[in-house]
């Protein structure tokens, strides 16, 4: 059971004063939690400011200097709407002090509440960042604008947190400042002398820190206060994971005797013969599988390194030795997809293999769940739905987890809670760098895929400022009519109030009449059924051009398509645009990729988007991504492909990733059951983090 100390940051946000159904449900958006009734106060405690308001700073307008986030106090002279119809153009306000004149601007205004807001001939105070064009200063949508008449109670240093739609910083400050009134005072779980020797402060302090920053150095990722808070979820991670390890080790694993006549079959099948990297990565897992110690080991490899047959390999070796073996997919598309590619090669070893997803329903369904558990399946392959209570496995050696950017430890271990205890390899076409693996597996055994697959052509990679998109829809209205297939990526679904950011559904608007041949879309706010009519539709060339969100990122294979255009491409993560360039390439024509970006860019985003026109090398790709990619980019739009961390960076808190892990083994090996003081206040700390299936694997023993 969760210690009662926690009860008060484990009610829910409604019950903190003031937050009613509507702000609750706004909050569970910005937390993350797809039910209101999952965001819990503690959610509020981790969503770390990433920027200060310092209202000390007030130049005066004809002094600010470009880029500087200031306060200034002016009085409201005109407003400027766009022309009817124009909605895309910003609406502007402008303020003049006694030094000069500053132009407010909104992107996507809705109704009339800036008229309410900046009515005009009021003095206003507002802060935001200030840019320099042609001699004009302007703010654009600045973080706080307010009357003078009601100032006096404004704080001078304010603290700016990531918002949703419809939320103003205002109630979001508020429904924080109730959330830290409710820290208790937490039992210690850090080591006395690592605390010390660190620096760190109390828990409850730290979050007192966290929330209440005095200058820019307690928004620095070494603060104290921040270091404090990330070695803590270090630590919760760790020990999560060394406590499904030392559970996975604990139920011996049943030895795989292959024999090799099921996979001499499928090889000869083969049009290729398997790379150097794929061999090694076949005879690892093998070597692992003979053994009676469970495996437990991580296949990495690009898109299109071939994952896919080593995992049918080491399947087919677990049906030689008279067993069963499960691929789980994310997705359904997905699920579907290495349905269709094992089948083929299956097929020529006349390996029975069905697929299972929570779409199939009825009589279909206990049909194919009788074949399961006769054990007349020898290869399922499906999503969650191959673990649900119903699905009982005669004889399951072997689960082969697709992860696809999602790291969780959940699957893996709700596997081992149906009292099975197979082998399992765990697939991922994220290239990741070596401390991910770490703080995502913990001590996992790592194969890597690093050859291409033969007959593989390089992908031409060309960057475009977005100035010139309409040469590139010219481009591409006659690549699809001499029956080209290409993507076009955005990285939003809908238009928002406040970017500026093309959206999925308006480009797929602009597009169509450009272009003038049938185009689909595809976005994550679509049904399942929906996207897979539009992927469909895509594969078999009934449209040509695919507009759709990242959703595409995970593994849809359209061996045909040659021609993928990221809009906004300054906006994504390394990782994800290669991964997104993976898409193409895949058949035998020259492929290209064209990443549009929105100028000027900064230093680190022309160093971003020239590392991935200068290599296809995705392991390369993910450590300079590591390397560059800024604190905000990796806890603001929380990049695909790591683990959810909210406060610790693997980038700015490498250190004590290590000193976690470490810890977290001695811990264990020490109080393997956690009952000593310091392993009830770990408990707690699991707790906190949310980490209760860890505890349930204690409990079970």
């Amino acid at each position: 059971m969760r210690p009662t100390v926690l009860d008060p940051l484990f009610a829910s946000v409604a019950s903190l004063s003031g937050v009613g159904p509507k702000l609750a449900q706004l909050l569970a958006s910005l937390l993350g939690r797809e039910d209101v009734e999952d965001a819990r106060v503690v959610d509020l405690l981790f969503l770390a400011p990433f920027r200060l308001i310092d209202r000390r700073n007030q130049p005066g307008i004809a002094l600010a200097q470009q880029g500087a986030t200031v306060t200034i106090t002016g009085r409201v002279d005109r407003h400027q709407p766009p022309p009817r119809g124009k909605s895309n153009l910003p609406y502007r306000v402008f303020i003049h002090d006694e030094t000069g004149e500053l132009a407010l601007t909104f992107f996507r205004v809705k109704g009339n509440w800036l008229e309410k807001a900046l009515p005009i001939d009021e003095e206003v105070i507002v802060s935001g960042k200030v840019d320099w064009f042609n001699g004009r200063a302007s703010m654009v949508h600045p973080d706080l604008m307010v009357r003078a008449s009601e100032a006096e109670n404004l704080p001078l240093v304010e603290p700016v947190y990531p918002l949703t739609a419809g939320l103003s910083s205002k109630v979001l400050r508020k429904a924080v400042e109730h959330a830290v009134e409710r820290v208790p005072e937490l039992p210690e779980w850090a080591d006395p002398a690592l605390a010390t020797r660190q620096g760190f402060p109390s828990i409850r302090q730290s979050f007192l820190d966290l929330h209440h920053p005095r200058d820019e150095k307690d928004i620095d990722p070494q603060a104290p206060a921040r270091r404090r808070l990330a070695y803590d979820e270090f630590l919760a991670g760790q020990v999560s994971l060394a406590l499904v390890r030392q559970k996975l080790r604990k139920v011996p694993g049943t030895p795989v005797r292959a024999t090799g006549e099921v996979s001499e079959k499928i090889l000869a099948a083969l049009p290729f013969s398997p790379t150097a990297s794929q061999s090694q990565a076949i005879a690892d897992i093998l070597n692992d599988m003979g053994s009676d110690t469970r495996m437990l080991r991580l296949l990495q490899g690009d898109v299109g390194a071939g994952k896919t047959l080593v995992a049918l390999l080491a399947m087919a070796a677990v049906v030689e030795s008279g067993g069963q073996a499960v691929l789980m997919a994310p997705t359904e598309i997905l699920a579907r997809q290495h349905h269709a590619t094992i089948s083929k090669f299956a097929a020529s070893a006349g390996l029975r293999v069905e697929v299972l997803t929570g779409r199939t329903k009825g009589k279909e369904r206990d049909a194919i769940t009788e074949r399961i558990a006769s054990g007349e399946a020898q290869i399922v392959i499906g999503t969650h739905a191959l673990f649900q209570d119903t699905v009982n496995y005669r004889n399951l050696m072997l689960a082969v987890v697709d992860e696809q950017h999602r790291f969780g430890v959940h699957q893996r271990l709700r596997l081992t809670a149906k009292g099975i205890s197979p082998h399992m390899l765990v697939m991922t076409a994220t290239p990741i760098p070596r401390t991910l693996v770490l703080a995502a597996f913990g001590d996992m055994d790592v194969s890597k895929l690093t050859e291409k697959p033969a007959g593989r052509k390089p992908i031409q990679t060309v960057t475009v400022p977005s100035e010139r998109t309409g040469e590139i829809v010219d481009r591409l209205r006659s690549a699809v009519a001499e029956g080209k297939k290409a993507y076009w990526i955005c990285p939003l679904v809908e238009e928002s109030d406040v970017s500026d950011l093309m959206s999925a559904e308006e480009r797929f608007a602009v597009l169509e009449k450009a272009i003038g041949a049938p185009i689909g879309l595809v976005h994550g706010r679509m049904s399942g059924p929906e996207k897979d009519a539009a992927m469909l539709a895509f594969k078999s060339g009934e449209t040509r051009l695919l507009v759709a969100t990242t959703v595409v990122e995970v593994g849809v294979d359209v061996p045909d398509a040659t021609i993928m255009v990221i809009e906004h491409a300054e906006r994504f993560g390394l990782a994800q645009l290669h991964q997104l360039r993976g898409r193409v390439g895949r058949g035998d024509e020259a492929s290209s990729c064209i990443l549009l970006y929105k100028g000027p860019l900064g230093e680190t985003g022309k160093a971003r988007l020239s590392i991935l026109r200068d290599s296809e090398d995705g392991f390369l790709i993910a450590e300079e991504d590591l390397k560059l990619r800024g604190e905000g980019e990796l806890l603001g739009t929380r990049q695909s492909g790591t683990p959810g961390f909210r406060i610790a960076s693997l980038e700015a808190h490498a250190d004590l990733l290590e000193i976690a892990r470490k810890d977290a083994g001695y811990l264990l090996e020490r109080d393997p059951d956690l009952t000593s003081e310091r392993g009830e206040a770990v408990r707690t700390l699991l707790y906190l983090h949310r980490r209760d299936e860890a505890i349930r694997f204690l409990r079970a023993g």
